[in-house]
């Protein structure tokens, strides 16, 4: 259980460092074009910059979430405060996904691969971590 738990651990949360980094800093553009098939740039200014405002902003919360995952990597399987914010905001995560594919529709196979991911990753280090709270790894 301990290695399924890290795996999915450093798995997701090495998406989320990457994603959050790509999409703030260096090219949010493409992930619209290529993610959502959505041509940012034929926006007026006013819309487009706006949107990707708010996207890079999404996106450096996700890299603030996974540096701070990764920081306190030791905490989050053994206490039980940093084990409960963490499977909190990543349960978060999947919650809006599903309430998506409720209100918004049909997402398409990325998009469902990412949140059983997700959920079975959840799973796992809930499980496993609550063998592991108040014990050090």
């Amino acid at each position: 259980m301990k290695r399924a738990s890290y795996f999915f651990f450093y798995t997701y949360i090495g998406l989320v460092v990457v994603a959050g980094f790509w999409g703030a800093f260096i090219n949010p553009v493409w992930d619209f074009a290529n993610l959502f098939k959505f041509q940012i740039n034929e926006l007026d200014d006013f819309e487009r910059i706006n949107i990707l405002s708010q996207y890079r902003f999404l996106r450096g919360l996700e890299l603030g979430f996974g540096i701070f995952s990764l920081t306190f990597f030791k905490e989050i399987f053994s206490e039980i405060k940093f084990n409960r914010v963490f499977l909190s905001i990543m349960g978060l995560g999947i919650l809006a996904r599903i309430a998506s594919w409720i209100w918004d529709g049909n997402p398409g196979s990325l998009t469902k691969f990412f949140m059983f991911y997700e959920a079975l990753g959840w799973v796992m280090i809930f499980i496993y971590s609550k063998s592991t709270i108040g014990k050090y790894d």
